[in-house]
């Protein structure tokens, strides 16, 4: 079989054109959900670092798909050739795990021959995902300055606390109430833009049993609570 043969062959069984657009529409549509996912993502880990997969992948993905879908006998090969490939990279976060996924819909997409229906789906997807982004973030910025507060003391009047705690803080709320014979241990989530407030708040709860009371304070109380 000569070269003409060859190319012949494979025009026959792949569209050259339609190939390339599948390649381009997928680099762009992996290249703005990498963009996207270093602005808008919640993981801790690298992110910037974990986007530089997404072109590659898709890239990857759509010519798998494009062999496949040209052979039958092509596709079982593939199928028994990747059941004996192992993959061991940890997934530390879940979001990790669904730009993933969207990663290797956009190769599936595009490698099926269908570049409009990945460009509308990523569409939709981003748009939904960043008004999630709003969501969260608004809520967020409604728990800023909030911080969890625990108070151990041989005193045991909870009335006595509260009302030191409500003079100094502008918000609180009880999350918890230990009694034992020692004596007792609250915890309460409060608010406050004062470092003043909390110090002098610090002070009146200390003076209530100088020798026996403990206070903590510590930011971000959904992390402890």
């Amino acid at each position: 079989m000569n070269l003409d043969q060859l190319f012949e062959k494979f025009n026959n069984n792949i569209d050259i054109d339609f190939f390339i657009l599948n390649l381009v529409v997928a680099t762009v549509l992996a290249l703005v959900l990498a963009q996207f996912y270093i602005r808008f993502g919640n993981a801790v880990a690298n992110r910037r670092k974990f986007a530089s997969n997404f072109i590659p992948l898709a890239i990857t993905t759509v010519l798998i798909i494009t062999i496949i879908k040209s052979s039958i006998a092509l596709s079982l090969g593939l199928v028994g050739a990747l059941s004996i490939v192992r993959f061991r990279a940890a997934i530390k976060d879940p979001e990790e795990l669904i730009y993933l996924f969207l990663v290797i819909s956009i190769g599936l997409a595009t490698g099926a021959n269908y570049p409009i229906l990945a460009t509308i789906a990523v569409s939709v997807i981003l748009i939904l995902l960043y008004i999630n982004y709003l969501l969260q973030s608004k809520h967020a910025h409604q728990k800023d300055n909030s911080m969890y507060v625990n108070i151990a003391s041989a005193a045991t009047s909870v009335d006595a606390f509260l009302d030191i705690v409500n003079k100094h803080m502008q918000y609180v709320e009880l999350k918890r109430l230990d009694r034992s014979k020692e004596g007792i241990d609250v915890t309460f989530i409060c608010k406050t833009e004062s470092i003043q407030a909390l110090t002098s708040m610090q002070d009146a709860l200390i003076q209530l049993a100088p020798e026996s009371t403990t206070v903590s304070v510590v930011d971000q109380p959904d992390l402890i609570v």
